[in-house]
């Protein structure tokens, strides 16, 4: 009885100590998920408070006059300058004037030549129109120019202030949504920057990089996984493919400014040279992914279709790849994701380029978005800061779209089994 009773207590006591190491390992698991999501949360909320104002844009409701004498003179900006001194007219002086005018954005005018154009019976008209403050003057709307500062360590003045705060009483300047965020490229202005060319440069450059990555990675993952010999040569190449997938992404680009400009002589710049080079980049990835696929088909799938009197190519074309294409599509809509957040190989590339013009086909210069916040990151004006957070969240929202399309495709056509 005694031998016995200690060997249950020995038990109870191991068990014990069993449930208390698998609650630990539990708890572990759970904070450290919780660290994960902490950080992620940190991270994003410190993105989306300093891009958030970037979706705001301060506009002043301007008078002009379209005055045929500057418009003949194509001097679209100094009707600008002659609606402002007609509403502080007690400004003299050519330093005083200079300050005046710099509360207008220099795209003003342009886009004063924009509305002309569409309507030229506005000729000698006079008509009132929300146009683009500077960067400056929409810094201190936003508060992130203190007006408690001393004068000599602000970059607007204690007069330009009046003039801000006259606008303020009279109800003419606010923040609007910012549009031209969405349908501008890029500018060395911030008040006129956008990531709407970065963003078709991204969009065209993923078009060459999905045709020319996904027929080939499908096609070298069935070939492989279905129909080639086990020896040495296929090990040879499945051992380079999965080295491959984890060479840095800079070394693509190398090799496409070696291969594709230097040689080829492609355009520079342009979308099909970066779609080629995120293609080389991205087919190994595939490649595995459409390969795990294939794995995940049940064997007795290939056995039924053998037994029916079915080819191997019939019965790969016809049961197994379409069972095994939500894993592909999947795999490869994650490589895709991966390649839209690459910049080192694009910058080999030259779509580093400053590039204002919305690319209009695959050749035209462009850039992309990783590499357009790159720009944007590295550039003096206090204004460029909040836009460059603000184009994260753009991309960040792409990846998130992509991935969620991701999932949906897998949980519409999956099978189980």
């Amino acid at each position: 009885m005694t031998n016995s009773s200690s060997n249950s207590d020995i038990i109870e006591a191991g068990l014990a100590r069993r449930y208390r190491a698998e609650k630990r390992f539990r708890f572990y698991g759970i904070a450290a998920i919780a660290i994960a999501i902490s950080f992620l949360a940190v991270m994003l909320i410190a993105i989306g408070v300093r891009g958030v104002s970037a979706f705001q844009q301060t506009n002043v409701l301007l008078t002009v006059k379209f005055d045929p004498q500057y418009i003949d003179d194509n001097d679209w900006q100094g009707i600008i300058k002659a609606s402002m001194r007609e509403q502080f007219p007690g400004v003299g002086g050519r330093r005083d004037k200079r300050k005046l005018y710099k509360l207008m954005s220099s795209g003003a005018g342009f886009d004063l030549q924009d509305i002309y154009k569409k309507d030229p019976s506005l000729l000698g008209q006079t008509r009132a129109y929300w146009l683009p403050a500077s960067d400056d003057i929409d810094m201190l709307m936003k508060g992130a120019i203190d007006r408690n500062v001393v004068e000599d360590d602000r970059r607007v003045s204690d007069r330009e202030i009046v003039w801000v705060d006259r606008w303020l009483a009279d109800g003419v300047i606010e923040l609007q949504f910012n549009t031209r965020f969405f349908t501008a490229g890029d500018s060395r202005e911030p008040e006129l920057a956008g990531v709407w060319g970065a963003l078709v440069g991204s969009l065209l450059t993923l078009a060459i990089c999905f045709a020319l990555s996904f027929p080939l990675g499908i096609m070298t993952a069935v070939y492989l996984e279905e129909f080639a010999p086990k020896n040495r040569w296929t090990d040879l190449i499945e051992v380079n493919i999965n080295n491959l997938a984890a060479v840095p992404s800079i070394v693509f680009g190398l090799l496409g400014l070696a291969v594709f400009l230097n040689f080829f002589m492609l355009p520079r710049s342009a979308p099909l040279v970066g779609g080629m080079v995120l293609a080389l980049m991205t087919l190994p990835t595939i490649i595995i992914a459409a390969r795990a696929a294939l794995r995940a088909v049940p064997p007795s799938i290939r056995e039924a279709a053998f037994g029916m009197g079915a080819s191997q190519v019939q019965t790969v074309m016809h049961h197994v790849l379409p069972l095994a294409m939500p894993g592909m599509l999947t795999g490869t809509i994650i490589g895709m994701a991966q390649a839209l957040g690459e910049s080192a190989p694009l910058l080999m590339i030259g779509m580093v380029a400053f590039i204002v013009d919305i690319p209009g086909s695959l050749v035209d210069s462009a850039t992309v978005l990783p590499v357009q916040i790159y720009l944007w990151a590295d550039s003096p004006e206090r204004a460029f800061s909040e836009r460059t957070a603000a184009a994260i969240i753009v991309l960040v929202g792409f990846l998130i779209l992509m991935n969620l399309v991701a999932v949906i495709m897998r949980r519409k056509f999956e099978r189980r089994w």
